[in-house]
């Protein structure tokens, strides 16, 4: 680390430029990075900067006349370097812009990947975390926040479109996965949430509908909110439109599951789009009976039919047809428990009526959806099952069976990777479980207007974006995600004030923190400068405020 420190003329005019810079070797090329910009500084600031970077080894141990040394912890800075270099990698800073706005905004995507979701706790996180340091911002409480989301989606589609830009310059992708979840409100204020198909299993719980695009290998490329009863095939339309309006993309092939693309979904596809969905059950029966393909071709390798111009891929996964079995014997047994405890318990009660104990058994065998093949009888206050093993057997024949659907012609795409693609819809289902639970918790959702809403689930993804990075960075660490953005947050640095100046000087990290930064292949500075920003919660502010009041009369 050093400070640039030139003069240049430029129409008879002669300036000058200070800037604190980072400078290092990739590739046989010296690449600098600028922290600041100290060229409003005195000389006599910028002479004391340059002096604690030529003896930042040994500033303590100096002898400065009229000038006390002293160091205290400074500001947690691993985490927000590492991110803000990815966010920088990735075009998001570059796609969000330089403004106050775009670096606020850029905040809360890293805030997120860090841990804090809402905007009251990613202020309270830049209290601790070297965030207005790194990202040059002046003080804000989460007053801004708020604001910055109203910001943010009026500014989301030119966001994405900038970002798509970004990553695809050479090549556009021509495959796109697409999937919806939901997200429930604890409260019922929101503009957005409805009653509706709940994936979280959380009844009576008003939710919105969440629709993410992402390309073949599940990197984002837009999402899309909409109401809570909202359903799955209805989102689809938008993102043919996304794609062709927006992203200008031809010949486009939309992967979706069973639930999404279904034949009125079809049917809005142009003649140059493809799709790859998967049949429902009753959609399999039916093409049995119809003798378009036969139980025979079901297999652990793959099989292609060819009809009328529709391609149906089929394999029987046997590893999936081992688990439906053991779990509709699961269910069995739970059910043969409740009828043994019933048993007994009519035995010990004998004003106990048989009647009420059988409707409880068939309330479970209900609930648990086995009540074709298994019926409750009563003899002699004791309780049995009947097993219908004609009907078991109907069930059991397509057990660990799917067949994908496809109008992709065979001499464009195999039926291996017509296969593949919509395997990996499991990527975006991985992509869910970030945003919603293991990493960026997109819940809750402490906001009530429908553009914070979608404002907050926008950002939440651009810190999927950093989050899909590290995962592909730290494939081969023995840490997950969250264990190495912990692992980064234990490096502070280090404060050394000389007088009324002060810089932080960074430490070297423990063991591995450095592998982690090395599987980045990011460099952490010497030093960040010591800014004096403020960063209040509402809170304090209004604290501070009546404090100020009552100290002026």
């Amino acid at each position: 680390m050093h400070i640039d420190d030139q003069t240049y003329q430029r129409n008879g005019k002669t300036y000058r430029r200070a800037l604190l810079r980072n400078s290092y070797r990739k590739d046989g090329k010296v690449y600098h990075d600028t922290i600041a910009n100290l060229s409003k500084c005195s000389q006599e600031e910028i002479d004391v900067m340059k002096f604690a970077l030529k003896n930042k080894n040994a500033l303590t141990a100096l002898n400065i006349p009229g000038e006390k040394v002293q160091t205290r912890q400074g500001m947690i800075v691993g985490a927000v370097w590492v991110l803000y270099q990815l966010a920088k990698r990735l075009g998001i800073e570059k796609a969000l812009g330089r403004r106050k706005e775009a670096k606020l905004a850029l905040w809360m995507v890293i805030a997120a990947v860090i841990g804090s979701v809402s905007r009251l706790s990613a202020t309270r996180l830049a209290q601790s975390h070297a965030a207005c340091e790194v990202l040059s911002l002046d003080g804000f409480c989460e007053d801004d926040l708020y604001g910055i989301l109203d910001w943010l989606d009026e500014n989301q589609n030119k966001i994405e479109d900038r970002l798509f830009k970004n990553r695809y310059k050479n090549k556009v992708p021509n495959l796109f996965l697409y999937d919806v979840t939901s997200s429930y409100f604890e409260g019922d204020k929101n503009e957005l949430s409805e009653y509706g198909y709940n994936r979280d299993g959380k009844k009576g719980k008003k939710q919105i509908v969440i629709g993410l695009l992402t390309d073949d290998e599940g990197y984002p490329v837009s999402c899309e909110v909409f109401r809570g009863n909202t359903k799955d095939p209805q989102t689809f339309k938008n993102q043919i439109d996304k794609v062709a309006k927006r992203f200008g993309i031809k010949k486009v092939t939309f992967v979706g599951d069973r639930g999404m693309i279904k034949s009125a979904q079809i049917s809005e596809l142009s003649a140059e789009d493809y799709y790859i969905t998967a049949l429902t059950k009753p959609q399999i029966e039916k093409l049995l009976k119809e003798s378009v393909f036969q139980m025979q071709l079901f297999d652990k390798n793959i099989c292609e039919v060819i009809d009328k111009d529709i391609r149906y891929v089929l394999r029987r996964n046997p590893i999936r047809k081992k688990e439906i079995r053991e779990n509709r014997q699961s269910k069995l047994a739970a059910v043969k428990k409740l009828c043994l405890k019933k048993t007994q318990y009519l035995a010990e009660h004998p004003r106990a009526k048989v009647n009420v104990a059988k409707r409880e058994i068939k309330e479970l065998i209900d609930k648990l959806k086995i009540d074709k093949w298994v019926s409750v009888h009563a003899k002699s206050r004791n309780f049995s099952l009947e097993i219908n093993d004609i009907e078991l057997k109907k069930i059991e024949k397509l057990d660990g069976c799917y067949t994908i659907k496809t109008n992709l012609t065979a001499a464009a795409v195999s039926k291996e990777t017509v296969h593949d693609r919509y395997k990996s819809l499991a990527e975006v289902e991985w992509a869910f479980r970030t945003m919603k639970t293991t990493l960026l918790h997109l819940r809750g959702i402490y906001v009530r207007k429908a553009n914070r809403t979608r404002a907050h689930v926008f950002s939440i993804m651009l810190a999927y974006m950093i989050a899909f990075e590290l995962r592909r960075l730290w494939r081969e660490v023995e840490v997950t995600i969250e264990e190495g953005i912990e692992e980064l947050c234990s490096l502070c640095a280090t404060e050394v004030v000389i007088g009324n100046l002060s810089v932080q000087t960074i430490p070297r990290p423990r063991a591995t923190g450095q592998m982690l930064l090395e599987k980045a292949d990011i460099t952490l500075p010497d030093a960040i400068p010591a800014r004096k920003a403020t960063v209040f919660t509402r809170k304090k502010l209004v604290e501070e405020r009546r404090y100020s009041v009552k100290s002026k009369y």
